[in-house]
């Protein structure tokens, strides 16, 4: 028999169904959010049936934006920028306290440029590394802790910080001004309290690990910041988001094609999916009154709350539809990324890194984490409650 006869009697091969199944709880454990907004969308489906109306369901111009910025800061990171500004702060550091400290200070202003979850992908594991220098597991894991709550109250200080912000400041027409004067205040508090819970660190000396100098790569670093102020320009409504689609795609294409697989496009199809659960759900007339009627003053308190089952990133898709009170909604939902792990999905990005560290004591972590966060949220959201509702 010849050879090609061989191959052409073989069988295809299919995989088995327990390697399906396995696949398919694999793929659920790590986007959750995204096949509970997927199976949300599909019910509604059958209540309200596809028709010329779901076109108008999803907003092109945040998934866009969204896109931009995701291809920008994985460009950034990728030439090494932040590991340079990291090393030259932490020469700076010569206690333990000072070191965490200083981790979390860099968490809490830079997520306001390049978003909660890019920067606890960058600095966690920088973090974790530093064992040594932290002297024992409990200033590990409270270090760790303080920078995921500065991250996530960080990042609510700008439009582009997180995905919510972007998407609350799009849908409502916020301008600059309101944002920043329903933020701040929140912003400031939140920096106090953490600057307070800094000083639970130990003072015992240590020394900022030597780091190398870092090349960075400058046409690249030159596209990659062109790109990110192109994105802060569609954000803030001065170039169409048409414009800054082929900017991002043809920047990733040019300096580096690996860009275009970093983005995070489980999140685009989860927002989608809510766009398309959210716009189902507005149509059914007796459930947009209900929700509606139980948000009408109680915008923050209900929508931090939410936020505490499925993330304030759903939460503040999936409310936005019935309130017109958008800054009560920003300031709830942002305030909501503080409590359980899964109120922000940065938070559990934290979480992931350090339950896969040698070491690690998974139980304190979560005490530790429960106690700042649940700490920082009840005052947090008490004043926002008394002074904005």
């Amino acid at each position: 028999m010849s050879t090609q006869s061989a191959h052409a009697g073989r069988l295809p091969v299919f995989p088995k169904p327990q390697q399906i199944g396995a696949a398919f709880m694999s793929f659920c454990k790590a986007q959750p959010v995204l096949v509970i907004a997927f199976l949300a969308a599909v019910i509604t489906m059958f209540i309200v049936p596809p028709d010329a109306k779901y076109a108008g369901y999803c907003n092109r111009t945040v998934l866009i934006q969204l896109f931009g910025l995701m291809t920008a800061v994985s460009g950034v990171r990728s030439i090494g920028a932040f590991d340079a500004v990291t090393a030259m702060l932490l020469r700076r550091t010569g206690t333990v306290r000072r070191l965490g400290t200083v981790l979390m200070l860099i968490c809490f202003f830079t997520s306001m440029l390049v978003t909660n979850d890019v920067v606890l992908l960058t600095f966690v594991p920088l973090t974790l590394m530093l064992r040594a220098q932290l002297c024992n597991e409990k200033s590990c894991i409270l270090t760790v802790v303080l920078e995921t709550a500065a991250a996530n109250l960080g990042s609510m200080l700008t439009p582009v910080g997180n995905p919510q912000n972007l998407y609350l400041y799009d849908y409502f027409h916020l301008d600059a001004a309101t944002f920043l004067r329903v933020m701040l205040p929140a912003g400031a508090v939140s920096l106090l309290m953490l600057l307070l819970l800094s000083r639970l660190l130990p003072k015992t000396d240590c020394a900022a690990p030597q780091q190398e100098k870092t090349e960075i790569h400058k046409p690249r670093a030159a596209a990659y910041c062109i790109l990110f102020v192109l994105c802060l320009c569609c954000v803030f409504r001065l170039i169409p988001d048409l414009v800054l689609l082929p900017a991002a795609v043809l920047t990733a294409l040019i300096f580096d094609r690996s860009l275009l697989k970093k983005v995070d496009y489980a999140l685009l199809a989860t927002f989608v999916c809510f766009f398309v659960f959210v716009g189902n759900i507005a149509r059914i007339d007796a459930v947009r009154e209900t929700i509606s009627g139980l948000l009408t003053g109680h915008e923050i308190l209900l929508s931090a709350l939410l936020s505490q089952g499925i993330s304030n990133v759903p939460a503040a898709v999936m409310l936005a539809g019935f309130t017109d009170a958008g800054t009560k909604l920003l300031l709830g939902v942002n305030l909501g990324g503080l409590g359980t792990m899964i109120a922000s999905l940065a938070s559990l990005i934290s979480f992931q890194f350090y339950r896969k560290s040698e070491g690690a004591q998974t139980g304190r972590y979560f005490r530790v984490f429960s106690a700042v966060n649940f700490g920082m949220l009840i005052p947090l959201l008490l004043i926002a409650v008394v002074f904005m509702q």
